[in-house]
This record gives C-alpha cells, sequence and structure tokens, in this order.
C-alpha cells in the first residue's frame, strides 16, 4: 500500500513481482527481495498475496512492445502510474544528464523505496543518457535483499564509473568514500510533500560557501549570548520508565525496547526449516516461554497492572538474566553476534608470506682454528635393492655435533630408476683432523659433488677460498675402504685423488701405445669408416696431434636427482653403461685415483643429508616445545594423512565441557573461528611454526655443499623463545593455508602417537584454550523419560544403558517440541556428537587401512559421515517413531520419505546415488544419539563407536567407496581444462532446481535437477552431466 500511495501504481506492480519472484525464481537476482526467514506457512502466504497483488496491478498497466513507463511522464503521472513525487525526482536527475561522469547517491527511507525506484531508473534512463542504475538496502528485521559482500561489489562498481547511480537507504551514509560522489538526493518520499535535499559541485558556488562557512560564527555568537540564562534539566524517558543498565559499559536497555530485544535475541539461536525460535507470553499465567535453546525457560511475573506492561516487564527481566549469564554481551548483544563479527574480523587479518626457512645447528659450525678438532663419525650404510653393474660403497659423515639417537636410528629408502636404495646411519665413534686434513677433505667433497651436480670445474678455486671465519654448513662426506679392509673406514688414497698432478701420472698409468703401422677409425653413420683426426677436423675444428696415442674410454656423470620423491617423473633416467672414446690430448686429469662407484654413490648424498636435515628441523622442534606431549616417539611422516579434522573433535569435546551454558549457534561459531584457516596459520607464526616447514620439492642443484665458501649461501643466528638457538638460511613464500595443515597435521601426529592428553597439550601450548577436566554435563531437569520414550526398547537398540534416561530425552527432542518439562532440545548433543562421530570414522579408516592415499582417505570418510547415510540408518532402525516434535512439516517430510524408502533401499548405500532428500532432523538424531552416549559414559568415545557402529553398518571400504558426483566432476574439469559454468538457481513451491553446465571441447553438457533442498539438487545435477560426459566421445581424450 505504501508503494501505491507514494509512488504510482507501475512502482506498485515492481514491489509486488518483486516479493513474489523472490520465491518461483522468475526474475532476475536484482529485482528479487525476500522478506526475511520465515516458516513454509510463512513464505507461501507472502508469496500468494504478492501474486495476487501483481494480477490486478498488471491490469492497470498498460502493455505493449512500443508502450514504455519513460515516454512522457507526465502523462504517466496524469494516469497514476506514476506519483508527483517520483516525477519531481525524475526531472531532477535529469537537469544533470549532459554530465558523463556523474556519481549520483539517491538516498531514501525505505528498502523496497530503493528496489522499485532502481527498476524505473534502469528503464528510464537509456532513453536520456548512457547512465547505469543500481540499489543498495541493508537488513532489518523483515526484509532482507542484499548480502554484504554484494553491496561491497556495487559500491566499487560505482567508484569505477561502472554504476553511475546508486539508489540508497542509510546504510550508505557510513563507509563510503564520498569524494567519488558529485551528487546526493535525500529523497523524503513517504512525506506529505516530497522534499529533495540536493547536494551538488554545481552548486558550491563561492558565495553560498563563504556564507556556510560564516554559519559557524553566527551560531558561536548566538551560543555566547544565551550562555549565562538558567537552563531547565533534560526531559528523559528512562525518568519515567523502568530499565536495566550496564555498568561496565553504560548501555542501557528500557522496559519497552527490551521486548525488540528478547525477540531478536531469539531470531539469532539455531533454528532449521521446520522451526524458528521466537518467545511465546502466556499472559494467563504472567510468564515469558523462551526457546529450548535459551540458557532458561521461563521468566514469570506478577503484578496489576496491564498485559503489555507485563509483558514488557517479563521481557526486561528476561533480558537481566540473559546479560548475568552471559548470552547478552556488555553491550546488551546476543553473544552469536558478536562471535560471528569477531570471526570475520580475524579471519581478515593481513598475513606475511615470506617466511624463513630454518637450518638445525647442528649442521651448521666455523672452520676450526685449533690444530686438532674432535669429531663424530657416523657411517651411512647403503643396501642397494636391485641390481647393477656398478655398486654403491657406504659414506662417512663426520661432524662436530654428536646426533641425538632417535634421529639416527631412523631408516628410509630412496626411490632410484633401478630400485629402491635404504640408507641407515649407524655412529662409528670419534676422530681428531688437523686443519689440514679439514682443508683436503673439503676441498675432496666440493670438488666431486660440484662435478656431479654442475658437470664442470668453474670458479672451484672461489668455493675453496673465501671467509673462514663466519658460520657456515660445517660437515664432512668422505668415501670408506671396502668391508673387508675395515676397521680403517675413510678411504684416505681416494680422498687424496683431488690432489693429483701431471707428475705423477706413471705412478697409477701404464702407456699403451697402439703398434707402428695402426691408426683410429671412426665409424659414422651416412659411410665408411674414417680416421679419428679427420672426424675432429672436419667437424669440431681440432687438429689431433698425437694421433696414435691409445684412447680413453669415457662414460658419462651420473645424474644427481632428487631420490625423495616417490613416483617422480623419470625424465632425467640415470646414466646408460655405454661408453664414448675420446682423445686423450682433449681430457684432462681432475682426481685420480677414485672409482666410478664413489661418483655413483656420491650422486645420491644430496638427497640423504636433505632427508638428514629435515629429521634435525623436526628434532628441533620437538626439543623446543613438545618435549611435554611425546617422550622420544617417532613422528609419522606423512603430513597430509594426520590433518583431518582431529582438531575439530578435540575442540568440540573441550567446548562443551567450557561453555555448558552456550547454544549451539555459539559454540558452532567459536569451532569455526579457532580453526580456521587464518587462526591456525596465526597460531603456527606465534610459535615460529613456518620456519620449520618444507613445502617446496627438494632441487639437488639448490643444495648447499657443505664448505662452499663462494657466497652463494649466507647464516643468520636467531635464538627462538630466547632459549634454543636456530639458523636462517634464507626467505621464501609459505601460503597460509600451509602453515594451518602443518598445524592440524602436528595435532594429528600427537594424537596418533601420544593420545588425546598430548594432543590436548600440544593445542594449550599453540595458544588453544581446551579443558582437561570431565565436568559434569548438568541436565538442568529431571524427567520421567519412560513416559515420553520407549527406554528400554531404544537402549537394546543401542546396546548401551543411560545412567541418565534425561540424556535419551534431551538427544530425541527437536526444538519445535516446547512442553516445559523438557527444557532443551538436542542440538548441543548433535554439535557434540557430530564432531565426535566423525573423528570416531576417521580413526577407524586411518587405522585399518593404512596404506590408503589421503584423497581415498577423504573420500571413505565424506561418503560415512553425512546426512543421507545417518538418515538412512535413522529410518533403518526406527529412530524416526520416537522424535519428539511439533511440526506438521516435519511429520509430513518424514512421512513421505518413510513411503518412498522400499525404493531407497534398493539403491546403493555405498555411493551417492539416491535422488531423495531426506529431512536433516533424521540425521541430527544419529549424532545427538552419539553425543548423548558420550556425554553419560563420561566422554568414553569407544563406547559411543561400539553403539553407532552396528546402526551404520555395513561400513564403506575401499572397494565399496565412490567419489561425491560434484567432486568428481571437478576434478575432471580441471584435468581436461573443461569450461564449468556458475551454476543457475531457482526455486518453486518450495522446491530448489539447479542447472550445472560444463562446455568441454566446444560441446555443452547440461542438466537441470529439482529436489527439496540445493545440496540434493547440486548432487544429481553434477552425477547426471558426469554420466554424459563419461559417455561422450570426448572422454578420456584430455
Amino acid at each position: 500500500m505504501f508503494c501505491l500511495d507514494e509512488l504510482g501504481v507501475w512502482l506498485a506492480l515492481k514491489a509486488a513481482q518483486s516479493f513474489s519472484c523472490s520465491e518461483s525464481g522468475s526474475c532476475e537476482e536484482s529485482d528479487a527481495i525476500s522478506w526475511g526467514k520465515l516458516d513454509v506457512l510463512g513464505e507461501a502466504i507472502v508469496k500468494d498475496f504478492s501474486s495476487d497483488a501483481s494480477h490486478a496491478f498488471a491490469t492497470c498497466v498498460p502493455s505493449g512492445p512500443n508502450w514504455s513507463i519513460g515516454d512522457n511522464v507526465e502523462d504517466k503521472m496524469k494516469s497514476g502510474l506514476l506519483t508527483a513525487k517520483v516525477v519531481c525526482l525524475i526531472k531532477s536527475l535529469l537537469e544533470y544528464r549532459d554530465l558523463k561522469d556523474i556519481r549520483c547517491i539517491v538516498f531514501v527511507e525505505r528498502i523496497i523505496t530503493a528496489v522499485v525506484l532502481n527498476s524505473l531508473l534502469n528503464e528510464l534512463l537509456p532513453k536520456y543518457s548512457s547512465w547505469k542504475s543500481k540499489y543498495i538496502a541493508g537488513n532489518n528485521s523483515g526484509l532482507q535483499s542484499q548480502s554484504r559482500k554484494k553491496q561491497n561489489e556495487i559500491v566499487q562498481e560505482f567508484r569505477e564509473g561502472m554504476v553511475n547511480i546508486i539508489v540508497a537507504t542509510s546504510i550508505l551514509e557510513e563507509g563510503l568514500d564520498v569524494q567519488s560522489c558529485n551528487l546526493i538526493i535525500y529523497c523524503t518520499l513517504g512525506t506529505e510533500d516530497c522534499l529533495l535535499i540536493i547536494y551538488s559541485e554545481d552548486f558550491a558556488t563561492k558565495s553560498r560557501l563563504e556564507k556556510y562557512l560564516a554559519s559557524g560564527d553566527i551560531m558561536r555568537k548566538a551560543s555566547l549570548r544565551h550562555a549565562s540564562l538558567p537552563c531547565s534539566p533534560l526531559q528523559s524517558e528512562l525518568n519515567d520508565e523502568e530499565f536495566y543498565c550496564v555498568e561496565s559499559t553504560g548501555a542501557i536497555v528500557t522496559r519497552s525496547s527490551s521486548v525488540g530485544l528478547i525477540y531478536f535475541y531469539c531470531s539469532r539461536l539455531p533454528s532449521d526449516c521446520y522451526f524458528k525460535p521466537a518467545p511465546r507470553w502466556d499472559k494467563n499465567t504472567c510468564t515469558l516461554q523462551l526457546p529450548k535453546s535459551c540458557p532458561f525457560l521461563n521468566v514469570v511475573v506478577q503484578g496489576n497492572i496491564n498485559d503489555k506492561v507485563l509483558k514488557q516487564t517479563a521481557c526486561l527481566e528476561a533480558c537481566k538474566q540473559l546479560h548475568e549469564i552471559g548470552a547478552l554481551t556488555d553491550n546488551l548483544v546476543p553473544d552469536v553476534v558478536v562471535e560471528e563479527a569477531d570471526s570475520q574480523e580475524s579471519g581478515n587479518e593481513p598475513f606475511i608470506d615470506e617466511q624463513p626457512s630454518y637450518v638445525p645447528p647442528e649442521l651448521v659450525g666455523r672452520f676450526p682454528m685449533n690444530s686438532d678438532t674432535e669429531y663424530h663419525c657416523y657411517l651411512i650404510e647403503l643396501k642397494q635393492n636391485f641390481a647393477y653393474d656398478v655398486p654403491v660403497h657406504d659414506i662417512v659423515l663426520v661432524m662436530r655435533n654428536e646426533l641425538e639417537s632417535d634421529v639416527v636410528s631412523m631408516p628410509f629408502d630412496l626411490d632410484a630408476s633401478r630400485g629402491s636404495l635404504t640408507v641407515d646411519f649407524k655412529y662409528v665413534g670419534k676422530i681428531n683432523l688437523s686443519i689440514d686434513l679439514v682443508l683436503l677433505c673439503g676441498r675432496f667433497q666440493i670438488t666431486l659433488i660440484r662435478v656431479l651436480i654442475d658437470h664442470a670445474l668453474k670458479d672451484l678455486e672461489k668455493r675453496f677460498g673465501g671467509d673462514f671465519l663466519g658460520d657456515e654448513i660445517d660437515y664432512l662426506l668422505l668415501p670408506t675402504t671396502g668391508k673387508h679392509e675395515r676397521p680403517l673406514i675413510i678411504d684416505w688414497q681416494c680422498v687424496t685423488s683431488v690432489l693429483f698432478s701431471c707428475e705423477k701420472l706413471h705412478e697409477n698409468h701404464s702407456d699403451c701405445r697402439l703398434p707402428k703401422g695402426y691408426a683410429h677409425h671412426v665409424q659414422t653413420k651416412d659411410g665408411p669408416d674414417h680416421y679419428l683426426q679427420e672426424v675432429y677436423e672436419e667437424r669440431h675444428g681440432i687438429k689431433l696431434r698425437f694421433v696414435h696415442e691409445s684412447m680413453v674410454n669415457g662414460r658419462r656423470i651420473f645424474p644427481v636427482q632428487n631420490y625423495l620423491q616417490r613416483g617422480r617423473n623419470q625424465k632425467e633416467k640415470e646414466s646408460s653403461n655405454s661408453s664414448v672414446e675420446l682423445p686423450p690430448e682433449l681430457c684432462s686429469i681432475v682426481m685420480s685415483p677414485i672409482s666410478i662407484a664413489t661418483f655413483y654413490t656420491f650422486s645420491f648424498v644430496p638427497s640423504i643429508m636433505q632427508r638428514l636435515e629435515s629429521l634435525l628441523v623436526a628434532g628441533n622442534l620437538k626439543k623446543m616445545h613438545l618435549d611435554h606431549c611425546m617422550q622420544n616417539d617417532v613422528i609419522p611422516i606423512s603430513k597430509k594423512l594426520l590433518e583431518i579434522h582431529f582438531s575439530n573433535m578435540l575442540l568440540v569435546n573441550s567446548f562443551s565441557k567450557t561453555y555448558q551454558n552456550q547454544h549451539e549457534g555459539v559454540l558452532s561459531v567459536k569451532k569455526d573461528k579457532i580453526i580456521s584457516n587464518a587462526a591456525l596459520c596465526k597460531l603456527g607464526c606465534d610459535r615460529n611454526l613456518p620456519g620449520f616447514i618444507r613445502n617446496e620439492s627438494f632441487d639437488p642443484k639448490n643444495w648447499i655443499v657443505p664448505g662452499d665458501r663462494s657466497g652463494s649461501y649466507a647464516l643468520s643466528e636467531e635464538l627462538l623463545f630466547d632459549t634454543r638457538k636456530i639458523y636462517i638460511r634464507g626467505i621464501r613464500k609459505v601460503k597460509r593455508k600451509t602453515v594451518a595443515d602443518v598445524v592440524e597435521a602436528l595435532i594429528g601426529a600427537f594424537l596418533s602417537i601420544g593420545g588425546e592428553t598430548s594432543a590436548l597439550l600440544f593445542m594449550v601450548w599453540l595458544g588453544i584454550e581446551v579443558d582437561f577436566q570431565i565436568i559434569p554435563y548438568d541436565s538442568h531437569f529431571q524427567v520421567h523419560a519412560e513416559k515420553l520414550l520407549n527406554v528400554r526398547h531404544l537402549e537394546s537398540l543401542l546396546n548401551y544403558s543411560f545412567r541418565d534416561p534425561s540424556l535419551l530425552v534431551e538427544a530425541l527432542t527437536h526444538g519445535s517440541y516446547m512442553l516445559p518439562e523438557i527444557p532443551r532440545c538436542y542440538q548441543r548433543l548433535e554439535f557434540l556428537g557430530d564432531s565426535v562421530l566423525d573423528y570416531l570414522m576417521t580413526t577407524h579408516f586411518y587405522s585399518n587401512y593404512t596404506g590408503l592415499s589421503p584423497e581415498l582417505l577423504t573420500d571413505m570418510r565424506s561418503a560415512s559421515v553425512n546426512n543421507d547415510c545417518y538418515a538412512r540408518s535413522a529410518i533403518k532402525f526406527g529412530l524416526h517413531k520416537h522424535i519428539l516434535h511439533a511440526s506438521q512439516d516435519l511429520h509430513r517430510h518424514i512421512v513421505e520419505t518413510i513411503n518412498n524408502f522400499e525404493n531407497l533401499s534398493s539403491e546403493s548405500t555405498f555411493g551417492w546415488e539416491s535422488n531423495t532428500s531426506f529431512p536433516k532432523v533424521l540425521g541430527d538424531v544419529i549424532e545427538s544419539l552419539a553425543g548423548a552416549i558420550l556425554v553419560d559414559s563420561g566422554y568414553n568415545k569407544e563406547r559411543v563407536f561400539q553403539s553407532i557402529r552396528p546402526l551404520l553398518e555395513p561400513l564403506i571400504t575401499p572397494e565399496t567407496v565412490t567419489s561425491h558426483p560434484a567432486k568428481e566432476l571437478n576434478e575432471i574439469c580441471q584435468k581436461g581444462h573443461f569450461i564449468m559454468k556458475d551454476p543457475i538457481k531457482s526455486c518453486n513451491k518450495g522446491l530448489t532446481s539447479l542447472t550445472i553446465e560444463v562446455v568441454a571441447m566446444g560441446h555443452s553438457f547440461k542438466y537441470k535437477a529439482t529436489a527439496a533442498d540445493k545440496r540434493t539438487a547440486k548432487k544429481v545435477a553434477c552425477r547426471e552431466v558426469l554420466k554424459s560426459l563419461k559417455d561422450s566421445a570426448l572422454y578420456g581424450k584430455s
């Protein structure tokens, strides 16, 4: 009626269409507006009324291809399609139509006004200019039109000139960069006269600006004239009305405003499509009844005043009690609102992705200045698990620091192209080395390893020299003698090969000249044999002088690869057995005598030392922070397998004990806030974890050769928490999610090795507040469970006898069941059981299928822990018969599901084949029963699994699991570089339709699915598109 009276018939028609199309999905998203969170009946009433109004208004509006509301607005005003107020606004705007870069904001008082005026401007403006219009409207207790993200996008388009006019409510009066705006119109259409207050750069003439500035002096003089006059006391409504004031903040709620605050508080309580929590006033008993998720349920007042004041008094008392409990903050705002705001702010904190890379101090030192220095020797034993004509020999690792026994007692395998190579460390004693020997050993390992890595000898002298005073990678890698030559372990003859000189050539080489009359021949591809000197002179421009010398048999240098990476791409294969003959006058001897086996053995050295460095880095982290949780336990290597939902369960377990007076909505926000990537990353950064992370694939070419003083790297010392020394090698980029994943993985490592206590201790060290004590779950009520439920049957079904049967009642009570004797619904227990079952199923798969990949484990968990799986179990065992609720819609939905269950039973129970949407309540009761058993058993998770597992059997196995259709379709699109378009969603009569389209090599695959909810519609649509794509000839060509 407001639009009809104040704006005209045409805009009233647009308003009706906006409300009706939000449900039917028949109009553009920008034109749709919904009436807040209504139940199914309320939504139907709004839709039907808006549809009837739309048809009625449409009969008064002309139609046809040549008719437009923008033609001759004066005539439209005379016919009642537009009011004089709207026409006045249009004329005012059109006065500026010659401006190309206009930025105009039209402020209106109502959301619906902004929506329909935007529709009018979008039809009218193209006839006069190229301006574009959009609207921005906030959310109040009724209408809900736009998200904050959408509003920010429109503001950004306005600043960039893509949008010229914004029709907005007062939400834009704060937060908009007004400097980008050159025209503002305040339009009060709801008053008797249309008031347009216009602020324009064109009107800001010099004279008006001078008058405006002078007005400050005028007001100051007037104030001084009246300063001596006595002031009467300020009148306040609070003097005559009861109120409650928070002393610490000064926040006040009055008796009249308390009603709205209570309704607002209840609107933020957890709800579903079958129940919207709201307070109830029983005037017969003078009792304010609150929803079950409130900390208390009833407030009773007495008095001989009228019913309205009694209700206000009860609401004020409820506000007082909610604040005392903590459900309302000191600013008298619902706690969940503050938690959501804090959670959003915490996710926007800046993150510096440039993080240090730590080097363990055991590998760092300075060049020894003493004549004799003591070193610790470790034998690196190499076991060759494949056949090859070149054997590998053991290596001696010489260090000035003795390593921890748990680090060197961890054998590992390297993945060579011909098979695996087992590496083991063994401590063999101490040795004293002089400065000359240290220099000799350093020269040997630098020369050998640089030849292997660079295949060249450039800048060798530069690497030997340099500054001897700074910190450097300080250890020696030396060849060993044969096993039959022990106890002399180090092959000093091989080490001295780096000192080879031509004067000693005859000592190790024999002179083998060709007999007279013989010459070397070379077989070429395109002809007969050629003399060797001819080939070199013709092809390389080299004239050989000693053509009768014996040829040198050369072999390619062994490549140095990353042998730590399993299943790596074998594009660069190991050296073949083939050799090539080379003229000796073109060759130079760098090291002699040295065996080919030594070269082959040292090609594995970078990968071996990279693994040792990683183990030492992990060991330093363990020694610094984790000794109180684990004692000399080996942490599993695979990070990804451990980061699945452990921290989630531990937090939920702790929250359920600590925050017993807070509802599930607050607990969920608290949990999501703490386990978010942003929060976990911050916790990790506060504990310097990024420096310990290895987030890049090892590249042997970037490996630092110990003793290399060419200046290619620099180490800086740092103290962590002022207690332990560590070294920084450089800076590299680490993503926020990587840090968060590592934090989760560490929690999982402690949990899998040291148990829940160790994991909780580590979480405390990180800075997460957790509770170690078993706090009794306060049920707050005594009820005769047998009068409400068949307790014996349910206990027999669960194979568990409840010590507190009220927990069983709570676990099966829906929020709509408003009987006063049951003050709680299942939401808190469902919140607890959800994460506990998630954790139990994850640990079950993780423990029983140790060889599976993280991806397959995730698919198995996802297919086992979901609402459809739980709902099937609830129906199969008849749990739906025991749910206490008072919702007709829920009853109807359950009946429809039960009637179709025979058809559902024939479908696969191990995949995502069902087209049916199950009521979420059915899945919730499985989770709430798990939560009830957990609490009743004293938080015994094994007992929960024993009771719930029979309901979920048969469990999914690697042979029966299938990926979710949406996940599989997305993976195929990424692999084949197919285009997946944004889903198209529409709603009609309570059903959701979703269209999924994939474009593959110019061919479109599309399917539209309709279901009771978006989740099921998306699953069905993705499954059908996936099936069509696989059946086509295009599948597999990518």
